[in-house]
């Protein structure tokens, strides 16, 4: 007796003491680490509640300052930000949500309006000067004028004196992508025609634009020759295929070409073979292509199936293999001088990320870090001295951080880590496998209650992130969204609840094959077999009530709750849906105007019976659904639709709808409201343990 005494009372010493949503919530977010080309510094994005702020370090203490001043959660991001070329200011946007080009969106239904501009801010600090309405700012080399986007349109300004800005070029289509050439003489750029798009090159001095080597297909990525005459792009084979969410594993072949700057005249570099990587597949970088020393161009490819840096010479020629593996790589950048590659990946740790960095001439990765945590977005320095990164934990939130050559990694600025955010409380997700209903093996993690006991059964949760093209990690998120999904998760642990979050098929991080997934999404909701394997993996557990099960996720992962709702109310008990898709035929128009469910009656009737509309009349389980009504990803009516579905069949349903708001909330307030009202639901429905 007095054994299990004493045993009560360890448990109960080393129990994690409960702790807020709103105090997992404090934690900082940092995104956007960018390196000075001047000076050894850089700069990154902190949002901390809400409040987005530019933060700077330099050589040699590395100590953070914040830069800018605002203090408000009013839902205008920070993003864009780049150096002038002495490094010392930075251009940046502020307003607007990055992912569509639309209007503004006004999430706090400001009647005087909002708007996306351009600003300027010396890197030491003072006051930002706005130099116009706009985005994607590019700055001259020679640091006298700013390129950048307004509705489609490039303009520019100078960056001394009181000159408004002007319109630059006027050109049909919608530009994106600018890129000075390193003499500063011209502009390359993507204009996107609808179904093909060109690379041209506008000329300030001759006033002349020109398209390079143009034809019927898809032209971007344009990065420059150092000696400013030549243009590198990619080219992909236009398709008329209107599918968005269903596997591509081959297609036509995509290529790399370079083009003459003054004449337009271009030529093949080199070929994707056919079958796996024929298909163009996109790393997390400021270019896909990298022109680098000794005229090599580097670019991500998936020729064995999993995505990989590969080096061609510009002549032409075999291709190198950077980074062999099985493993995947995602943010890349190049060094100063061109001769290395870093690059973040989970070789060697499947569900982390660590830095590596590679010769461009071949040779063994080295890594930059490893360890328990979690590394992304590497920069270095322009001195070359140091690495600096992106940095998380399972227990310490998102923070920037540096290795100076080969010494200790440093954080750069602890003190964005909000005193009352309880890291001690947290809880380290474990790694597990499942069986998905079809056989599968999936990766999952599972957060358990800090105060576990045995013989207690608990109410259990499964959660599904959204994408598809997403990874759940063993720690805080590289992505925003997902960062809150994680802290999240945390809370519903610490309130003692078993959650398992599923890195469900069409994912990525485990390869081509399990990406592109057979019968995914639109062509066959093969996802449900995980959606399954995960309800029957809890049911299954000896430490689960099976009649206390629920589910959660938004965006994709709000699809997958519904589906689960709808086709297994009798393995879930409540599900929080946000924003999730209902019926494909839907939401594909919203990514791709040109589909037209009438003319592809074959590719709609799928599309419809993957939905969870097609089998709503088998749904009786309550269901949370929360949508902002500006949702740009996914279509307001999806849950209008679905309402009244729920409506006619008497389904037990709870709304939780943002006026104004976009897909990715953003008000922090927001996510508190709707992560409050979720928790509060399964309390509801499913019973804290």
């Amino acid at each position: 007796m007095r054994s299990l005494l004493l045993l009560i009372s360890c448990s109960a010493a080393f129990a994690a003491p409960p702790f807020s949503l709103e105090q997992v919530m404090s934690r900082p977010f940092v995104e956007s680490l960018t390196a000075a080309p001047a000076g050894g510094g850089v700069a990154w994005i902190v949002s901390a509640k809400g409040a987005r702020n530019i933060w700077t370090a330099s050589p040699p203490a590395y100590s953070g300052r914040q830069v800018t001043s605002y203090t408000q959660d009013d839902g205008q991001e920070i993003n864009e930000i780049t150096w002038t070329p002495d490094g010392r200011t930075i251009v940046y946007v502020r307003g607007g949500d990055f992912e569509r080009t639309a209007e503004a969106p006004n999430p706090r239904s400001n009647p005087e309006g909002v708007e996306q501009a351009v600003f300027l801010i010396r890197a030491d600090g003072g006051e930002p000067r706005r130099l116009g309405e706009g985005r994607a700012p590019a700055v001259s080399p020679k640091g006298e004028r700013v390129a950048f986007l307004n509705k489609g349109q490039i303009w520019w300004v100078a960056i001394e004196g009181s000159d408004k800005p002007a319109q630059a070029v006027h050109a049909r289509g919608n530009a994106h992508s600018l890129h000075w050439s390193p003499d500063g003489s011209r502009l390359a750029f993507v204009s996107d025609r609808g179904n093909h798009s060109f690379i041209g090159v506008f000329d300030p001095a001759a006033k002349s634009l020109r398209y390079l080597d143009p034809s019927v297909d898809l032209d971007s990525q344009p990065v420059w020759s150092p000696d400013s005459k030549q243009v590198a792009f990619i080219r992909s084979a236009a398709s008329q295929d209107a599918t968005v969410f269903g596997p591509k594993r081959s297609g036509q072949p995509w290529s790399v070409r370079v083009a003459d700057a003054a004449s337009g005249a271009g030529r093949q570099v080199w070929h994707a073979e056919e079958g796996r990587g024929s298909l163009f597949h996109a790393v997390v970088a400021s270019q896909q292509l990298i022109w680098m020393a000794g005229d090599i161009l580097v670019f991500p490819w998936e020729r064995d199936g999993w995505v990989h840096l590969y080096s061609v010479p510009l002549a032409g020629g075999m291709v190198t293999q950077l980074t062999p593996g099985e493993f995947e790589v995602e943010h890349v950048s190049p060094s100063p001088g061109g001769k290395e590659v870093l690059y973040s990946s989970n070789q060697g740790d499947i569900d982390r990320r660590h830095i590596w960095k590679v010769a461009v001439s071949g040779g063994r990765p080295s890594p930059v870090t490893s360890g328990g945590g979690i590394e992304w977005s590497p920069v270095m320095t322009s001195d070359r001295e140091a690495v600096a990164f992106l940095q998380s934990g399972a227990r310490r939130p998102s923070h920037a951080a540096i290795r100076v050559g080969s010494g200790p990694v440093k954080e750069l600025a602890p003190q964005t880590i909000p005193s009352e955010f309880p890291e001690a409380s947290l809880v380290e997700p474990e790694q597990v496998m499942i069986s998905a209903a079809d056989g599968m093996p999936i990766h999952t993690q599972v957060f358990m209650p800090a105060d576990h006991k045995p013989g207690v059964k608990y109410p259990a949760i499964a959660f599904f992130h959204g994408g598809s093209r997403r990874q759940m990690l063993l720690g805080w998120h590289y992505m925003y969204y997902y960062n809150n999904c994680y802290a999240m998760n945390q809370y519903l642990a610490n309130q003692g609840y078993i959650v398992l979050s599923v890195n469900y098929r069409s994912g990525i991080g485990y390869g081509l094959d399990f990406r592109e997934a057979k019968d995914y999404g639109a062509t066959g909701a093969s996802e449900y077999h995980d959606v399954m394997g995960a309800g029957l993996y809890l049911r299954s557990r000896p430490d689960v009530d099976p009649a206390r099960i629920g589910l959660w996720g938004g965006s994709y992962g709000g699809y997958l709750t519904a589906l689960g709702l709808s086709r297994a109310s009798d393995l879930y008990a409540a599900g929080v849906d946000l924003h999730g898709v209902h019926d494909w035929n839907v939401a594909t128009r919203n990514f791709s105007p040109s589909y037209d469910p009438q003319k592809a009656a074959d590719v709609a009737r799928v599309a419809f019976e993957s939905s969870p509309m097609a089998s709503v009349k088998n749904w009786r389980s309550p269901v949370l659904l929360i949508h902002g009504d500006d949702d740009r990803n996914v279509p307001f009516s999806e849950t209008v639709t679905l309402v009244e579905a729920l409506r006619r069949q008497h389904v037990p349903f709870e709304q939780l709808i943002f006026p104004d708001e976009v897909h990715d909330f953003l008000e922090h307030s927001r996510w508190l409201e709707a992560y409050r009202a979720a928790a509060d639901f399964f309390h509801k429905h499913l019973g804290k343990s």
